[in-house]
Protein backbone atom coordinates (compact mmCIF):
# COMPACT_ATOMS: atom_id res chain seq x y z
CA UNK A 1 0.00 0.00 0.00
CA UNK A 2 2.99 2.45 0.86
CA UNK A 3 4.48 1.59 -2.61
CA UNK A 4 1.60 2.35 -4.29
CA UNK A 5 1.03 5.61 -3.03
CA UNK A 6 4.66 6.86 -3.35
CA UNK A 7 3.77 5.15 -7.09
CA UNK A 8 0.54 7.45 -7.20
CA UNK A 9 1.89 10.58 -5.17
CA UNK A 10 5.22 10.80 -7.99
CA UNK A 11 2.94 10.57 -11.06
CA UNK A 12 1.10 12.79 -9.33
CA UNK A 13 3.62 15.28 -9.41
CA UNK A 14 4.97 14.12 -12.49
CA UNK A 15 1.16 15.22 -14.01
CA UNK A 16 1.83 18.53 -12.87
CA UNK A 17 5.33 19.14 -13.53
CA UNK A 18 4.15 18.19 -16.77
CA UNK A 19 1.24 21.22 -17.43
CA UNK A 20 3.64 23.44 -16.31
CA UNK A 21 5.65 23.03 -19.06
CA UNK A 22 6.47 26.28 -21.05
CA UNK A 23 4.20 27.00 -24.11
CA UNK A 24 6.91 26.55 -26.51
CA UNK A 25 7.03 23.29 -25.46
CA UNK A 26 3.58 22.04 -25.20
CA UNK A 27 3.42 21.90 -28.93
CA UNK A 28 6.30 19.46 -29.57
CA UNK A 29 6.79 15.66 -29.58
CA UNK A 30 6.10 13.76 -26.54
CA UNK A 31 8.72 12.47 -25.72
CA UNK A 32 10.58 16.32 -25.33
CA UNK A 33 7.98 15.89 -22.44
CA UNK A 34 9.34 12.94 -21.07
CA UNK A 35 12.71 14.24 -21.71
CA UNK A 36 11.83 17.40 -19.76
CA UNK A 37 10.14 14.97 -16.99
CA UNK A 38 13.47 12.49 -16.55
CA UNK A 39 15.30 15.84 -15.60
CA UNK A 40 13.83 15.73 -12.45
CA UNK A 41 12.19 18.46 -12.58
CA UNK A 42 9.40 17.42 -10.07
CA UNK A 43 9.60 16.70 -6.54
CA UNK A 44 8.48 13.36 -4.44
CA UNK A 45 6.18 13.58 -1.86
CA UNK A 46 7.66 12.69 1.30
CA UNK A 47 5.95 11.36 4.46
CA UNK A 48 8.21 10.36 7.18
CA UNK A 49 7.44 7.24 9.76
CA UNK A 50 8.77 6.45 13.00
CA UNK A 51 8.61 3.10 14.89
CA UNK A 52 6.82 3.17 18.02
CA UNK A 53 8.59 2.75 21.26
CA UNK A 54 8.52 -0.56 23.25
CA UNK A 55 6.32 -0.60 25.86
CA UNK A 56 7.32 -2.10 29.22
CA UNK A 57 5.40 -2.42 32.31
CA UNK A 58 7.15 0.21 34.19
CA UNK A 59 7.42 2.32 31.44
CA UNK A 60 3.28 2.21 30.70
CA UNK A 61 2.51 2.75 34.58
CA UNK A 62 4.81 5.70 34.58
CA UNK A 63 3.09 6.97 31.70
CA UNK A 64 -0.26 6.75 33.47
CA UNK A 65 1.12 8.39 36.61
CA UNK A 66 2.53 11.08 34.70
CA UNK A 67 -0.62 11.94 32.71
CA UNK A 68 -2.83 11.49 35.98
CA UNK A 69 -0.46 13.35 37.63
CA UNK A 70 -0.76 16.39 35.26
CA UNK A 71 -4.44 16.71 35.37
CA UNK A 72 -5.44 20.26 37.28
CA UNK A 73 -7.86 17.81 39.43
CA UNK A 74 -6.02 15.30 40.67
CA UNK A 75 -4.15 15.71 43.65
CA UNK A 76 -0.06 13.96 42.86
CA UNK A 77 0.05 13.41 47.13
CA UNK A 78 -2.86 11.10 47.08
CA UNK A 79 -2.18 9.54 43.52
CA UNK A 80 -1.29 5.84 43.95
CA UNK A 81 -2.07 3.16 41.52
CA UNK A 82 -4.34 1.97 44.26
CA UNK A 83 -6.07 5.40 44.56
CA UNK A 84 -10.11 5.22 43.59
CA UNK A 85 -11.00 7.98 40.91
CA UNK A 86 -13.92 9.37 42.86
CA UNK A 87 -13.32 8.53 46.77
CA UNK A 88 -9.59 9.20 47.06
CA UNK A 89 -9.32 11.61 43.64
CA UNK A 90 -12.21 13.31 44.12
CA UNK A 91 -12.83 12.81 40.28
CA UNK A 92 -16.67 13.13 39.32
CA UNK A 93 -17.93 11.64 35.61
CA UNK A 94 -16.74 14.29 33.43
CA UNK A 95 -13.73 14.51 34.99
CA UNK A 96 -12.99 10.67 34.41
CA UNK A 97 -13.78 10.68 30.82
CA UNK A 98 -11.23 13.80 30.39
CA UNK A 99 -8.32 11.59 32.23
CA UNK A 100 -9.85 8.63 30.06
CA UNK A 101 -9.77 10.81 27.05
CA UNK A 102 -5.82 12.09 27.97
CA UNK A 103 -5.04 8.35 28.69
CA UNK A 104 -6.25 7.49 24.85
CA UNK A 105 -4.04 10.88 23.61
CA UNK A 106 -1.45 9.40 25.40
CA UNK A 107 -1.10 5.80 24.01
CA UNK A 108 -2.86 6.37 20.97
CA UNK A 109 -5.65 4.12 20.92
CA UNK A 110 -9.62 4.16 21.98
CA UNK A 111 -11.26 3.14 25.17
CA UNK A 112 -14.88 1.96 24.24
CA UNK A 113 -17.16 2.97 27.01
CA UNK A 114 -18.34 0.03 28.63
CA UNK A 115 -14.53 -0.60 29.14
CA UNK A 116 -13.96 2.38 30.89
CA UNK A 117 -16.79 2.25 33.26
CA UNK A 118 -15.18 -0.99 34.86
CA UNK A 119 -12.02 1.36 35.48
CA UNK A 120 -12.68 2.62 39.09
CA UNK A 121 -8.45 2.82 39.97
CA UNK A 122 -5.28 3.55 37.85
CA UNK A 123 -4.17 -0.14 38.23
CA UNK A 124 -7.55 -1.14 36.03
CA UNK A 125 -6.43 1.22 33.48
CA UNK A 126 -2.71 -0.08 33.74
CA UNK A 127 -3.62 -3.45 33.53
CA UNK A 128 -6.38 -2.98 30.47
CA UNK A 129 -3.51 -0.85 28.87
CA UNK A 130 -0.94 -4.26 28.92
CA UNK A 131 -3.41 -6.35 28.28
CA UNK A 132 -4.53 -4.46 25.18
CA UNK A 133 -0.64 -3.61 23.55
CA UNK A 134 0.37 -7.20 24.97
CA UNK A 135 2.80 -5.83 27.41
CA UNK A 136 4.24 -8.85 29.69
CA UNK A 137 7.48 -7.69 31.38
Amino acid sequence: MLRALVIRGSLRSAAVAAWKIPAVMAGETPSICTGYLQQNKFSLDQVRFAAHVHLTMKVVEQRIMLVLSLYDKVDPKKLTLDSDFRKDLGLDSLDFVEVIMAIEDEFHFEIPDGDSDNMKTPRDIYQYICDRKDVYE
